[in-house]
């Protein structure tokens, strides 16, 4: 069910190989077994999980170079956006930033047969920066803002409906709506450089 309903949500968005949509699937399960145990999504029903988690993840993976980038996904809980990053794009090298432990935990269980995948159980302001990109979903501005400058210029959010006055220190792109539901973008933005004179 899941692997049909993640290619019929897709199409005419993005084509996946019958490889990247069993690395997917793989994922879901693990999520759902782990989901008994600790709260990774408060989504239940296969259909909002397929659409929230997976497509918009896949939606902001196909926007990112096809070149290998080095990604830093902030606050990646479940892994999203980043594990399906790293499936589409496994030329990148994917950072997860999660400060909770046990979704930690499942973050090095999930990723364990991706190599280009390494887990990072720190908050975001507490890491090195350098990265081409920055990736983050269903986390509030504000809380990683301060990170969001110092680690890369390059910045993908997955959100809800904002303004662009309300994130400051980049420069961004008029937000793409996203094809599943109401009132869900994808914001691209560069860091602003100042110029001196």
């Amino acid at each position: 069910m899941f692997a049909e309903l993640l290619r019929s949500k897709l199409e005419r968005v993005c084509e996946l190989t019958g490889e990247q949509v069993v690395r997917l699937e793989q994922h879901y399960d693990l999520l759902v077994r782990w989901n008994r145990v600790i709260n990774l999504t408060s989504l239940r029903r296969v259909e909002q999980i397929v659409e929230r988690h997976y497509c918009e993840s896949v939606f902001a993976a196909c926007q990112l170079p096809l070149a290998g980038v080095s990604v830093a996904d902030i606050g990646s809980g479940a892994g999203f956006p980043g594990i399906p990053i790293a499936i589409l794009r496994p030329q990148s090298f994917i950072t997860l930033v999660e400060s909770h432990r046990r979704k930690a935990a499942f973050l090095r269980e999930a990723s364990r047969e991706l190599p280009n995948v390494r887990v990072i159980a720190k908050r975001a302001e507490e890491i090195g920066g350098g990265f081409d990109w920055v990736v983050s979903r269903a986390v509030r501005y504000s809380e990683i803002a301060f990170a969001l400058s110092r680690l890369g210029r390059n910045i993908e959010l997955l959100t809800g409906e904002v303004s662009a006055s309300s994130m400051p220190g980049f420069e961004w792109q008029a937000p793409i709506a996203l094809p599943w539901g109401e009132h869900r973008y994808l914001w691209i933005g560069h860091a602003v450089v100042s110029r001196e004179t």
